[in-house]
């Protein structure tokens, strides 16, 4: 069997960047290749009903041991990484016993991992971190959560005296381009409840996520030989920032915090005669994420107003919403998790999650979702770290939450 560690160093190596707008799921082929050797995994440690779908998905089962009646229990983490940095050749090390200072990550790139710019590395003195060589992101969203939930597998298959319920497994891809686990079939995956292990620091839980859409505005314009163009060219770049002007500038992911909401301009492409622009709108409380949505609605409209109906076309559709509104009446799952931490001498935090999960999508499924932390730090980058210390308490975690349900069975 293998450690958290080992298992995270063995998936981090894994090319698994999803894609956005590929069409198909999963997005990037690599994915399925780390899919295919999760599923061997789980069969060669023995594991009952190991599936693996034509999109990616593996779901496994660590069958009851005990002789009461207890909740099965699922615990979920996906496969892919970001699209902001490349996951292709990480070249992961440990850096034994971190003293505090800055971590040379690539002497020959002059890239420092540095407490001057990430302070919250002090918390971390003595710790083992694995970081990255700079080039690439790391992986520990969510591989660290794959790795400490087979950890935590590992340990149970060696310790069969340790009573606890059903453990479901499940490994998702392309999370990151929001695919929010919607191939995962609830009611085959057989869980009563779940965690995704996909969260930050050490003691983060959260259960309350943005409430999100995506739009995209697609701007036609007019070609004229500047030279004669007054009165007669509409240029698509000129008119895409004139959009971009009508948005408020203190909602911005840069200007917002906590339960404030944004719009994000993740990409503007154009030229004279088109143009196409790509956001994302967040906030946690539905009223006033249905307000942004309406918001976005009148800046278009009034610019068709003012150029012509043809220039814009506008497509916006909901991706998730905040799963507070799925938990309620179902926060012993939470305070269940956080007397785990508790237990474990981790000093439990909640977060209004300024993102999503696959449990966002989940619970509003049916499936009632939480998510705990991975201990990763600085996800999406090249200078991404975790310490090993915290992938350990992690699968221990996960270990106190089974051993919590089964004291508490009659």
């Amino acid at each position: 069997m293998y450690s958290t560690l080992e298992h995270f160093l063995k998936y981090v190596t894994y090319d698994t960047q999803s894609k956005e707008d590929a069409g198909v799921v999963p997005s990037t082929p690599g994915q399925m290749v780390l899919a295919k050797e999760m599923e061997k995994e789980l069969r060669d440690r023995g594991l009952k009903d190991v599936t693996l779908t034509d999109h990616a998905y593996v779901t496994a089962t660590l069958p009851s041991n005990s002789k009461k009646k207890l909740p099965a229990i699922g615990f979920i983490a996906h496969m892919d990484t970001a699209t902001e940095a490349s996951g292709k050749d990480v070249k992961a090390r440990v850096v034994k016993g971190y003293d505090g200072g800055d971590v040379v990550l690539n002497e020959k790139l002059k890239i420092v991992l540095s407490p001057n710019d990430f302070p919250f590395m002090k918390n971390y003195v003595g710790h083992d971190l694995v970081v990255t060589d700079g080039t690439t992101l790391l992986g520990a969203d969510n591989k660290a959560g794959m790795a400490e939930i087979m950890g935590a597998v590992d340990w149970l298959l060696e310790h069969p005296e340790f009573e606890h319920g059903d453990v479901r497994v499940a490994f998702t891809p392309d999370e990151e381009v929001s695919e929010l686990a919607r191939g995962l079939d609830i009611g085959k995956f057989g869980a009563d409840f779940a965690y995704t292990v996909d969260g930050g620091p050490i003691g983060e839980v959260a259960y309350e996520n943005f409430n999100a859409a995506s739009a995209v505005v697609k701007i036609e314009g007019r070609a004229v030989h500047p030279g004669t163009a007054k009165g007669l060219m509409l240029n698509a770049v000129m008119l895409g920032h004139e959009l971009l002007s009508m948005l408020p500038p203190s909602e911005t992911p840069a200007t917002t915090e906590k339960y404030e909401g944004y719009f994000h301009c993740l990409g503007f492409e154009a030229e004279t005669e088109r143009a196409t622009l790509r956001f994302i709108i967040r906030d946690h409380d539905r009223e006033k994420f249905e307000a942004r949505k309406k918001f976005m609605e009148k800046c278009v409209n009034w610019l068709k107003d003012k150029y012509g109906a043809d220039r814009f076309q506008l497509e916006m559709r909901d991706q998730y919403y905040n799963m507070a509104e799925k938990l309620k009446g179902h926060m012993d799952i939470v305070d269940t998790a956080v007397e785990a931490m508790k237990a474990l001498d981790i000093q439990p935090f909640f977060i209004p999650m300024r993102g999503g999960t696959d449990g966002a999508a989940l619970s509003w499924r049916g499936l009632i979702t939480p998510n705990l932390f991975t201990g990763g730090h600085n996800y999406h980058g090249r200078f991404e770290f975790i310490s090993v210390q915290v992938m350990e308490k992690a699968s221990s975690m996960i270990l106190k939450i089974l051993e919590l349900y089964a004291k508490k069975a009659k």
